[in-house]
């Protein structure tokens, strides 16, 4: 009776610790969405927790209205599906070769591929590189430095290693090559690994705003996590000064009639960069957890 009342505290004490810490995660997503549900002037006075004041959709009006935020928004969706693609058929068809033990000077690739992992010449050297290659400035800035990744090989060939090669070789018996093996045979068999790829890459173009800052200059080239950057930056003494005077009843806070601020704005378009994400990952994680759990134990 000891032992099961001390399992059913610690149960208990779990259960609690575990709360507190899921809803320390979770409760700065609850503060942005009520922040870009509430009138921008009202939510300036704070005390803003877990239900709007004085519900309004007009900072997502506002958002929407902005042509600028639909151009980044454009460019972040193509770069995301466009990268995601030509990164995942790039890995999955070099994770093949490098999984072929009857490959010519396959331990020279793998260590060829490995090394620029390990030393990297750092942002000056990498630049030039860039601007040697024409991509400054260029939509491609996005997509070709991403198109690889070392640690995304490894985990596709070592899944790829675990598939019986008799499945090949009864393929090679009826016809198939090298490349329609890997079509009708590699592929539909590699759909939990090639989802766990897509994912990570594909929340690492979505979630960029480095290159967007550093590499193009051209307003349409600018990504959406570039141009909330930008906002969250420019903005930022703006809605202090703002903020201040609203607390001391001054009648110089600048906001337009719906009411919308740079603050409140910001966070609408803060929930509307992450929406799509939080919707596409429940669908992908059982497929995330079972690749890399896959991949790890056959390793």
């Amino acid at each position: 009776m000891k032992v099961i009342r001390r399992f059913s505290l610690f149960t208990l004490l779990n259960y609690v610790l575990l709360t507190l810490f899921g809803f320390s995660m979770i409760y700065p997503f609850i503060y942005i969405l009520v922040y870009s549900l509430n009138d921008g002037k009202d939510s300036m006075l704070g005390a803003l927790y877990f239900l709007p004041r004085k519900l309004t959709l007009d900072n997502y009006a506002e958002v929407f209205d902005n042509a600028r935020i639909w151009q980044a928004y454009k460019i972040t969706l193509m770069r995301t599906v466009l990268g995601t693609f030509l990164h995942v058929v790039f890995c999955t068809l070099m994770a093949y070769a490098l999984s072929k033990k009857s490959l010519p000077g396959r331990t020279f690739f793998t260590f060829y591929i490995f090394l620029p992992t390990i030393f990297s010449a750092g942002f000056i050297p990498y630049f030039i590189t860039l601007q040697k290659l024409h991509l400054i400035n260029s939509f491609w800035v996005y997509v070709i430095p991403m198109m690889f990744s070392f640690f995304h090989i490894v985990i596709i060939r070592t899944f790829l290693q675990g598939i019986p090669e008799e499945l090949e070789e009864s393929a090679r018996i009826d016809g198939y090559g090298d490349f329609q093996i890997f079509l009708r045979v590699i592929l539909p068999l590699s759909g939990p690994v090639l989802a766990t790829i897509s994912l990570f890459i594909g929340v690492s173009h979505w979630n960029d705003w480095f290159s967007g800052a550093y590499y193009v200059s051209d307003k349409d080239l600018i990504p959406v996590q570039t141009l909330l950057q930008q906002m969250l930056t420019e903005a930022e003494a703006l809605s202090s000064s703002m903020q201040r005077a609203a607390q001391q009843g001054g009648q110089t806070v600048n906001v337009n009639v719906a009411g919308a601020t740079p603050e409140s704005m910001r966070m609408a378009l803060l929930v509307i960069t992450v929406f799509p994400i939080l919707c596409i990952y429940p669908f992908l994680q059982r497929y995330f957890v079972k690749g890399v759990m896959l991949g790890s134990v056959k390793g």
